[in-house]
């Protein structure tokens, strides 16, 4: 390593760990260590960062109040600072952190309404692709559909919970109160996709989240659908496909 890379990552490390000197080579005009400005710079660095959470996170940024979000996500910065220059690839380990926060340890449902929301960026940051269209359906032939295997927009993300955690974020996005929402009233699974510019979140129906999960492993329609046959023996097959390919889902439906 360089020296000037010593120094670069002996700076960087100070920055975001308080309890570290000011680093070698960082003076002020008067030639001593500049400790209150250094600290003023790397409480920027902070800020800064909590931002970007705040950002990323609003529905747990709401559900905390602004000053407790923000305790919590600076707490967050501290023990996991950002491994790359790119920040729209920071706070992936938040809905985690918030699982094991014990601080939040009363609302046990926080982490995957935070997965949802990391899930939510990944969907508005993916690639472009064209969705098949409903014309898709209807040039599905039913001998050989089971044998079929679908590619997913690569905007597509699948939310699995054992809380209402659609509905939670839903009433906590719009504006006003949100309604009251009894944690404990069971799972729900959530598509999120986003077929043009905006981002959609959509509840899925028993068997849905299991039928998805299967096709993005390989498997074929048939054997999605066995799947999700085991969670739900009411799952709909063919209204599952064809809410696939409405919400925008399906890049390209293939033999083989």
């Amino acid at each position: 390593m360089s020296q000037l890379s010593e120094i670069q990552t002996g700076f960087a490390r100070a920055v975001l760990n308080a309890k570290d000197p000011v680093p070698e080579g960082v003076e002020s005009h008067l030639r001593t260590k500049p400790l209150k400005r250094f600290g003023v710079y790397r409480n920027n660095v902070y800020v800064s960062l909590v931002s970007v959470l705040e950002g990323r996170f609003p529905v747990v940024a709401r559900l905390l109040g602004e000053d407790f979000f923000k305790a919590t996500a600076r707490v967050f910065v501290e023990q996991n600072p950002p491994n790359s220059p790119v920040l729209m690839r920071y706070g992936g380990q938040f809905p985690e952190f918030l699982e094991i926060f014990e601080p939040v340890a009363d609302l046990p449902w926080l982490g995957d309404v935070a997965r949802l929301e990391w899930a939510w960026n990944l969907a508005y940051h993916a690639a472009d692709r064209e969705p098949v269209g409903s014309e898709a359906l209807a040039a599905i032939d039913p001998s050989t559909a089971a044998s079929l295997h679908a590619e997913f927009h690569p905007a597509v993300q699948l939310i699995r919970s054992v809380y209402p955690v659609v509905t939670i974020w839903s009433e906590n996005s719009k504006d006003g109160e949100p309604d009251h929402i009894d944690a404990g009233a069971g799972g729900e699974d959530g598509l999120i996709v986003r077929p043009g510019i905006a981002v959609e979140v959509r509840h899925l129906p028993l068997g849905g989240a299991a039928f998805i999960a299967a096709l993005t492993k390989g498997k074929t329609l048939g054997e999605a659908a066995e799947a999700a046959f085991e969670e739900d023996t009411a799952f709909d097959l063919q209204a599952n496909i064809a809410g696939l390919i409405a919400s925008g889902a399906i890049a390209e439906l293939r033999a083989g």
